[in-house]
């Protein structure tokens, strides 16, 4: 039994330093009801193209449809990418995959509702977001501040399940656990929105909450992104949380992919070890974001103590990615 046992420590640890076929993706049972979201997604941003062409109306100083657009790819890139990670959850835990399914059922319904209502505000030539000047546009607002944290909520046991299960390579599993946590805290950074300002307070206008920090909502902006360019934008600090969800992950596939062709990345552990530099690299940035926005200070003006600090983390990555690489390339060629 002594033996047993000893052996299935050296062949765990054999696994994780050499990484064998074990390490390869496993088989994926998609969630369908959040594909036929994505798909649906797909249409409504056709649709808003469309409106976009033709439709030359604007509301608070963006084109009428750029919302519509926006909201329909995110919700279909969150859509096909959570669709893919309850799907690998271990066929074996059918109590797991269960409440997963209906947790990413959950999420598409009310993912639905956001949409409706968003869609439906663009139609009648209204803003959806922080419109509380009516009882029916203060309803609305309601469901969905009510939808959007259903949303949040249903995303979490499926967070818990995947910190639990065996996804197989360490880089890989550290890629996916790290991007949806991180993409957690993206999604609840959207409360900071919600607030009234001060200018709110001192003259009521039936709005309340703003994307904007310093200035009111529809100023100079980027183009289609509509983040502002004179003042700080708190969607930034929510885009940037939450597409760890998509990044990393994608980097961990990457880094997969070109372990065939680099033997500095052949070992699991290796490829680990670079991934938890670049989630440290996010994480600093969606702290310097947050920050920036808070402060009022826009995306393409940062000062130069926020240049400082984006310049110290590129660095401190580049160094852990770079020892890595060495020692791994040492221990290939030895």
């Amino acid at each position: 039994m002594a033996s047993t046992r000893t052996g299935t420590r050296t062949a765990f640890r054999s696994t994780l330093l050499t990484g064998p076929a074990s390490g390869a993706p496993p088989t994926i049972r998609w969630h369908r009801p959040l594909l036929w979201l994505a798909l649906a997604m797909a249409v409504v941003t056709a649709g808003a193209l469309v409106g976009l062409a033709v439709d030359p109306r604007t509301v608070t100083g963006a084109p009428l449809w750029a919302k519509p657009l926006k909201f329909a790819i995110s919700v279909g890139v969150y859509a096909v990418t959570l669709s893919w990670l309850i799907g690998l959850l271990p066929a074996a835990k059918a109590r797991s995959r269960r409440l997963a399914w209906w947790a990413g059922t959950v999420a598409a319904v009310f993912l639905v509702v956001e949409m409706v209502i968003i869609v439906g505000a663009a139609a009648a030539g209204l803003t959806s977001h922080f419109n509380v000047s009516t009882g029916f546009h203060a309803a609305l607002w309601s469901v969905m501040a009510a939808s959007i944290v259903t949303v949040w909520v249903a995303a979490v046991p499926i967070a818990i399940l995947l910190l639990r299960a065996d996804l197989g390579d360490p880089g890989r599993a550290l890629a996916i656990r790290s991007g949806l946590l991180i993409a957690l805290v993206g999604m609840g950074l959207a409360f900071l929105m919600t607030g009234p300002t001060a200018a709110q307070l001192d003259d009521y206008q039936g709005i309340v909450g703003a994307h904007t920090v310093g200035v009111a909502d529809g100023g100079p902006s980027l183009p289609l992104l509509g983040w502002s360019t004179v003042a700080g934008d708190l969607r930034i600090p929510h885009f940037v949380g939450m597409h760890a969800l998509q990044v990393l992950p994608l980097a961990a596939l990457l880094l997969e992919a070109l372990a065939r062709r680099m033997p500095a990345l052949a070992r699991p552990l290796a490829r680990r070890g670079i991934l938890r530099a670049l989630v440290g690299l996010y994480l600093g940035v969606l702290a310097l974001v947050t920050g920036q926005a808070l402060a009022g200070q826009s995306i393409v003006q940062p000062s130069a103590l926020v240049l400082a600090i984006a310049a110290a983390l590129v660095a401190v990555t580049f160094g852990a990615i770079t020892r890595t690489l060495l020692r791994e390339s040492r221990r290939a060629r030895g």
